[in-house]
């Protein structure tokens, strides 16, 4: 178990290169670019509890996590996080269905991984729009704020399954959000040059 503290911000596409080149400025360690397909669940106990369960898969990786929010303060949000791989997809899909919990978000992300200083910053990419995240403690949060000049940026309180339903096409009763396949990477993506 994690508690997980972050922000999120909603960029232009420009504001996002800036952030990029400014990361680059900054030295920050460039971990990885990866494609993922969320696959969000509600329903039941989870919803009095203000909680989710999500599969992200990226390639052949699939992740399980149960995230169950504790508050947010200062535009921050603290949940509490629980992470396992899963080796069955569609055995863990026929799980989650049969405990009773239905899936009410799809939506597709291109994610780029920075290390700065003691946060992780991560570049999204959605059909909606692009965003960026950083994860640490308070503190340390606001010290990559300041490094990065991102005091005037809007801040994203809803969460990417929120801006789905918001933003994407409602298809039998789930929110999607997917890239026109034309535009999904086909191979691995390039490491941005120091």
């Amino acid at each position: 178990m994690t508690i997980e503290t972050e922000k999120k911000y909603r960029l232009s596409p420009r504001r996002s290169d800036e952030i990029t080149n400014r990361l680059i400025e900054l030295k920050a360690d460039f971990r990885k670019e990866v494609f993922e397909v969320n696959y969000q669940h509600r329903g039941g106990q989870m919803d009095e509890r203000g909680a989710t369960l999500r599969l992200r898969k990226i390639g052949d990786f699939t992740v399980l996590t149960y995230k169950e929010k504790i508050k947010t303060a200062d535009g921050s949000k603290q949940r509490l996080e629980y992470e396992t791989s899963v080796s069955d997809v569609d055995a863990m899909e026929k799980i989650i269905e049969r405990l009773g919990y239905r899936l009410t978000a799809v939506y597709e992300k291109r994610r780029k991984y920075w290390h700065l200083g003691n946060v992780e910053v991560v570049l999204d990419e959605l059909p909606f729009g692009h965003f960026m995240e950083i994860e640490g403690t308070l503190d340390e949060i606001e010290k990559a704020e300041t490094l990065l000049g991102l005091l005037e940026l809007e801040r994203e309180p809803r969460g990417y399954p929120r801006l789905t339903i918001k933003y994407g096409k409602m298809i039998d009763g789930i929110a999607e959000a997917k890239f026109e396949r034309k535009t999904a990477p086909q191979a691995p993506m390039s490491v941005p040059t120091k």
